[in-house]
């Protein structure tokens, strides 16, 4: 796995639908090493900390190969590097592959897999469609939040080391199906279950969980 661009935003306002919304989806690339801390990369910030950032999600992570998707279904559109909002644009398995729980590391910096992403109407703003929305989470290529467990620096180039990975966890693909999944069989739910017991998978995430097992009876 490698670190193709390393992508970077403030918040900045922008008209949408009458009003003007305060957004960090525009991310840009930027050059040399970055600083990646507990919370985000240097010259990088969420906007609305209710529903971004915080240390679960430090950082956004999407695969490079799902761009050549994005480029055949939304022809004419430019897609540069950081246009998903992602921090890390990466060259590696998607998310079928990825596991909540993994660990690597890039650069002198590491970091865990925590949770899939879920779009919210910013990515509409971004693509100046709010059908992207539901588009971008029917195609599972969802991408991934990391957690920093050590601070350090990143950059464009960097390869991106497995250290360990948890043999009891869940592909990222995995909990996203189950988010979006409008009936469970049997299988289903022992996967709802199973999901509670993945150590590094955030609490609201379980908590979420809970709530469906709670209205199958379970």
């Amino acid at each position: 796995m490698k670190l193709i661009s390393v992508n970077c935003g403030l918040p900045r306002e922008v008209p949408w639908r009458g009003q003007s919304v305060t957004t960090s989806i525009f991310k840009e690339p930027v050059e040399g090493r970055v600083a990646l801390r507990t919370l985000n990369l240097d010259g990088d910030r969420q906007s609305d900390l209710r529903v971004h950032g915080g240390k679960d999600k430090a950082v956004y992570c999407y695969p490079l190969a799902h761009y050549d998707y994005w480029k055949a279904e939304l022809p004419g559109f430019p897609l540069p590097p950081g246009v998903f909002g992602e921090n890390f644009t990466i060259d590696g398995p998607g998310e079928d592959s990825i596991h909540i729980g993994d660990r690597f590391a890039i650069g002198s910096a590491e970091v865990v897999v925590t949770q899939p992403r879920l779009p919210c109407y910013k990515l509409g703003i971004r693509f100046a469609s709010d059908e992207m929305i539901n588009r971008f989470l029917e195609s599972g290529r969802t991408g991934f939040y990391v957690a920093v467990t050590r601070e350090g620096e990143v950059g464009a180039g960097d390869n991106i080391t497995p250290l360990s990975a948890d043999p009891h966890s869940i592909p990222v693909s995995e909990i996203t199906r189950l988010y979006t999944a409008d009936q469970y069989g049997a299988e289903d739910v022992a996967m709802l279950q199973r999901t509670l017991t993945v150590e590094a998978l955030t609490n609201s995430w379980k908590e979420y969980f809970r709530e469906k097992l709670a209205r199958l009876g379970r």
